[in-house]
């Protein structure tokens, strides 16, 4: 046994160490959501964010409602009373009562399951996108957003935030180009929640759309702890028996 044969063990080790990064947004940044995956208060009024704001237009078709319960800790009466809206079973999955035909018909296009949509996007994305409505009466919806220009979704959350407006700068640059930038946004017409309520609002759904995203992360992070703590006292075991081999060649 030589010692250049734990290099492809320890390489491996190494790999498992580095965090798992998603790619979406590259080159964009993003005020961070700052979720917590294991806050259940949190994600329990993302459920109540998700079913009463959004799962109207959008499915989470890989999601069960009987695991939400089980991982949130919400009793079945109350799941089947506030949170199932468009099913009777909770083995079913989260679907909307919403026609493909109804969709294009209304908003041009076929709005997209959540399910992965923090995975593909990433939550700093999606606490972006719910924060980056204006007022835009050139769009059939009223609103444009900054973070996706020209969407199709309307601002469902208008009554929460109320209305604010965008105020542009353009810059030219040498090459003849003209850049848009954001300068700021200005509330013209409050909601029913203050900025720090609503904000609070929105990172309670994006903690819930990272959850859904992949139940078991949490319990996956903490297998991994153990998994790591294993690797390295097998290394150190691994070392020792090859030192002993060796101990009488050397």
């Amino acid at each position: 046994m030589r010692t250049d044969r734990l290099a492809p063990a320890l390489a491996a080790l190494a790999l498992l160490a580095l965090p798992i990064v998603s790619l979406a947004g590259e080159g964009e940044s993003y005020p961070s959501a700052g979720n917590d995956i294991r806050n259940h208060a949190s994600l329990q009024r993302g459920a109540r964010n998700f079913m009463n704001y959004c799962s109207g237009c959008h499915s989470a078709k890989y999601v069960r409602y009987n695991r939400i319960a089980k991982d949130l800790g919400i009793p079945e009466a109350v799941l089947k009373t506030n949170l199932m809206f468009t099913s009777e079973k909770t083995y079913e999955t989260i679907k909307i009562a919403m026609t493909p035909d109804d969709a294009k018909r209304w908003f041009g296009t076929v709005p997209p399951d959540l399910s992965l949509i923090a995975r593909a996007r990433g939550t700093d994305y999606l606490y972006a996108f719910l924060h980056s409505f204006y007022a835009d009466p050139s769009k059939p919806t009223g609103v444009n957003n900054t973070v996706l220009p020209g969407t199709a979704m309307p601002h469902v959350l208008a009554e929460l935030q109320g209305v604010q407006t965008a105020t542009f700068t353009t810059e030219k640059h040498n090459d003849g180009t003209v850049e848009t930038k954001l300068e700021k946004f200005e509330l013209t017409q409050k909601g029913t929640l203050s900025p720090e309520k609503y904000d609070e609002f929105v990172r309670d759904t994006v903690n819930f759309l990272e959850y859904i995203g992949e139940p078991i992360e949490a319990q996956r992070r903490d297998l991994g702890v153990w998994v790591m703590l294993f690797l390295l006292v097998f290394t150190a075991f691994a070392y020792l028996l090859y030192k002993e081999y060796w101990r009488d060649v050397h």
